[in-house]
């Protein structure tokens, strides 16, 4: 299993019953435009100082899929998530190979 974190720009929730069911509808947001082909298999939402980041869990076989995975899950999600105010992060290129010095994360 792969976890990718999404940073979305846009309303930071509170504290409270609010920001709970901000965070579930973000989720659910999620979860409505997932398809098998994604391999989503938990989402978890969380304030952050610019918005909200989701965490969200691959089944993957390496990283590079996983990130090709939430591209494509996050691409279909665009509009509604920007309908709640939310922007989805630019698309950055593909990471190139890592070299000795660079390590993993």
């Amino acid at each position: 299993m792969r976890v990718i974190r999404a940073s979305l720009d846009g309303p930071r929730p509170g504290p409270g019953p609010e920001a709970e069911g901000a965070l579930a509808v973000l989720s659910d947001l999620i979860w409505a435009h997932a398809r098998a082909a994604h391999g989503l298999e938990h989402v978890r939402a969380r304030p952050s100082d610019a918005g909200v980041d989701l965490y969200l869990f691959f089944r993957a076989a390496s990283e590079a899929a996983a990130l090709d995975q939430a591209r494509a899950l996050l691409s279909g999600a665009r509009a509604p998530l920007r309908a709640h105010g939310y922007a989805t992060p630019p698309q950055a290129p593909a990471p190139g190979p890592r070299t000795k010095d660079q390590g993993t994360q």
